[in-house]
């Protein structure tokens, strides 16, 4: 699989719209809090296109989900379950929109 790398403008696009609220946290805090909120989003920014890249069952569940909403789902499942790993969570997550066999009859 071939992936482009995104423009210099398409990454500053995100930050801004992408649910980073990067014009928002900036100018905060004293001294070097801005700084240190800056590259937070930034190292979070980093993270998801990794994940993107080179984990094909978050790519599933990106084109399912909207971030915001992929990111809500996974700090309320992780709130209440405990699974073994991350590809555990993402395919507990993928095996939700993947409709259920019918159930056998009984009788």
């Amino acid at each position: 699989m071939k992936f482009l790398r995104p423009t210099r403008h398409e990454n500053n696009n995100t930050l801004k719209t992408g649910g980073y609220r990067f014009e928002h946290n900036y100018g905060h805090g004293q001294n070097h809090l801005a700084s240190m909120l800056a590259s937070l989003i930034i190292l979070a920014f980093l993270t998801h296109t990794v994940l993107e890249w080179m984990d094909a069952q978050y790519r599933l569940l990106r084109q399912k989900l909207p971030r915001k909403r992929l990111f809500n789902d996974i700090r309320a499942l992780t709130s209440y379950l405990c699974l073994q790993s991350w590809e555990a969570l993402m395919a507990f997550m993928l095996q939700s929109f993947e409709p259920l066999p019918p159930s056998p009859e009984t009788g």
